[in-house]
């Protein structure tokens, strides 16, 4: 190499200064705390560390859902609370009535004089739908699997048999009093099955109106009330056992609410049979509505709009073929999911409650207070039922329904008890 060609060599220590400023050097290289900081992934990273910081939107929302729900429950609770505390001291005093009955009269007694407002209801209805079904899976803490299916085994044929005349009877008496046919099959399946649950779960399948489901549920409220007061006396007129009555109340009264009621003024063992034969009759919601989702889809055919018939004749062009796994118009649709769902999650509670129970989780010693607040429970349920009586819905039913009804509660239970007498369980 010449000395020309080391003049013309840039010296060591001006390689610095001929560097490219700080802001402009690889940020790999060169970056400083700040500049990091501005980097598009840093800023990312901050605003994920203050979304997670932050309350979730949904959690939130939820809690807020929570805390109105709590709000809306809470005084209408509170004075079926207070009702079902008096029906107990009346109770204790006048153990034939128990405490459901005075409280379900007590209840009725200040919808019909103070009526009242609907800031109440959304409690009543809580107490009188979730309050009662943990007061069955209570019962079932005081019940063995074995004894379970003893019981639901030997009360299948008065179950069944009451089960065939009811929704036989439901169509014979229904078509002689004129009741219109989804109506009849409303107070039918409630009569036979188990009341308003009943009604719920075949409304959807057979497309009723919303009015024949407040008719219905009306009448079968009517006379849940009458069974809840005449039965019992019925029984110790005919010297029934426990475990009689308590066959005779789970398949001839038809709301679960009702069943408890009636077999907790019998007696404690009357109680847990009743409950028992309830809840197997309630499995029967099942094939009842596959039955009538099929009856339903095959009679209930899509109808063109009003002046657009379809064209007849030669000429007539073919409908098109249906899209494989369409829904269909008036096709009621069922999947394993709902009718799953048909299944009551109180009768799993009851069975699962049983079953610890059946291993000696339970304790004997825990077994009487259980019981005592189960029946506290039905009382509570039974006075929000007072509670929400809507004599007007009564009125609006008409005469017919009405009859219906009672023509099936009288059949019903005169064929639980010659079904009793005919199997030697009476």
């Amino acid at each position: 190499m010449t000395a020309l060609d080391d003049d013309a060599a840039p010296p060591p220590a001006a390689a610095p200064r001929a560097a490219p400023p700080p802001a402009a050097a690889s940020p790999a290289a060169h970056s400083s705390w700040p500049a990091r900081l501005e980097s598009p992934d840093a800023e990312a990273a901050v605003r994920e560390a203050a979304r997670l910081a932050a309350p979730h939107p949904a959690a939130a929302s939820r809690w807020l859902a929570s805390r109105e729900r709590v709000r809306a429950i809470a005084p209408g609770l509170a004075l079926a609370l207070g009702v079902a505390a008096v029906a107990t001291v009346v109770g204790q005093y006048v153990p034939l009535v128990g405490s459901a009955v005075p409280g379900a009269v007590i209840g009725a007694v200040i919808a019909l004089t103070l009526k009242p407002g609907a800031r109440l209801a959304p409690g009543q209805r809580w107490a009188s739908t979730f309050v009662l079904q943990c007061s069955v899976v209570l019962l079932g803490a005081q019940l063995s699997i074995g004894e379970a299916a003893r019981v639901g085994v030997s009360s299948l044929p008065v179950m069944l048999g009451t089960l065939a005349v009811c929704l036989s009877a439901a169509w014979l008496y229904g078509r002689l009093l004129g009741v219109p046919g989804d109506l009849r099959t409303l107070i039918g399946v409630g009569t036979g099955i188990c009341g308003g649950s009943a009604i719920a779960a075949v409304s959807p399948v057979i497309e009723a109106a919303s009015t024949d489901v407040a008719y219905a549920i009306s009448t079968i409220f009517l006379f849940n009330i009458t069974a809840v007061l005449a039965f019992p006396l019925l029984g110790h007129a005919l010297g029934m056992s426990q475990q009689s009555f308590g066959l005779f109340a789970g398949t001839a009264v038809n709301d679960t609410s009702s069943v408890v009621a009636t077999a907790t003024t019998y007696g404690a063992a009357a109680t847990s049979h009743a409950v028992v034969v309830k809840l197997v009759r309630t499995l029967m919601i099942i094939p009842i509505c596959l039955t009538l989702a099929a009856l339903t889809a095959r009679n209930r055919r899509p109808t063109p709009p009003a002046g657009l018939a379809p064209p007849a004749g030669p000429n007539a062009t073919p409908k098109a073929p249906a899209t494989p796994g369409a829904p269909q118009a008036g096709q009621a649709r069922f999947s394993p999911a709902r009718v799953l769902r048909l299944v009551p999650w109180f009768l799993i509670g009851f069975v699962v409650a049983a079953a610890v129970n059946s291993v000696g989780v339970i304790p004997a010693a825990a077994h009487a207070p259980l019981q005592h607040t189960s029946v506290f429970l039905v009382a509570v349920a039974l006075s929000a039922i007072g509670l929400s009586t809507d004599v007007a819905a009564l009125r609006r039913a008409g005469h017919r329904p009405l009859l219906l009804g009672a023509a099936l509660w009288i059949t019903v239970a005169a064929a639980s008890l010659a079904l009793q007498f005919l199997t030697g369980t009476l």
